[in-house]
């Protein structure tokens, strides 16, 4: 009973977390008159990346003009459009780490501040549902089951990258924690060292003035 109950809790949260991966990212951003703001995701290799971004506001009759810049966690730049009012772009990641998406706003457009709506859609999530429904013609609960099983997949890859970063980071902790006793041990050696050639310093100098 106690193992049915611990199978079926296993498969509740992989339902909960192929839901998440299945749903768009939404975000709000305000741009201040003048600055950037910077939305970041980490990522790992060869997963699909897509999103749409429109500017918002209230009035109609003039929308101001933002740039757009991404780049990979190396520094290069992926995509980058200026005075633009909305767009989008896709791209497969290349490499690990924080892929960095920033907005700002073109030149001088008063001093209020504009709003930019984000729809940041990630592996699984910018995966086009409908032309898979098409072209292997499935439909209704198979293609829900479809989705989950590309969430599941996408979930164990996740779980896959999170455990060989933490490997990494095991390394890196116990070469530095490696690094710092050594140098401990040199610094404790040069201490004793240096006292030790003080004392017998001080011992012949004493000893010159007859003072032992």
């Amino acid at each position: 009973m106690e193992k049915k109950r611990s199978q079926f809790g296993a498969l509740s949260l992989c339902l909960i977390l192929a839901s998440q991966l299945l749903t768009t990212q939404a975000v709000w951003l305000t741009l201040p008159p003048s600055g950037t703001k910077c939305v970041s995701e980490e990522i790992q290799t060869n997963v699909v990346v897509l999103a749409d971004y429109v500017v918002v506001s209230q009035d109609h009759n003039h929308l101001p003009t933002i740039s757009v810049k991404v780049t990979s966690p190396y520094g290069n730049d992926l995509y980058h459009k200026e005075n633009i009012t909305y767009g989008q772009f896709a791209l497969t990641t290349s490499e690990a780490g924080n892929y960095l998406a920033c907005f700002w706003l073109d030149g001088q457009h008063g001093k209020g501040e504009t709003n930019v709506n984000l729809d940041w859609k990630i592996g699984i999530a910018a995966k086009d549902w409908e032309s898979v429904a098409r072209k292997e013609k499935i439909e209704g609960v198979e293609l829900e089951l479809r989705k989950l099983e590309g969430a599941v997949e996408a979930i164990h890859e996740n779980l896959l990258y999170l455990k060989s970063r933490e490997a990494e980071m095991r390394t890196l902790s116990e070469t530095t924690n490696a690094r710092v006793a050594r140098f401990s041990i040199m610094s404790l050696g040069a201490c004793i060292v240096a006292s030790g050639l003080q004392i017998m310093h001080l011992k012949s100098y004493f000893q010159k003035k007859k003072l032992i």
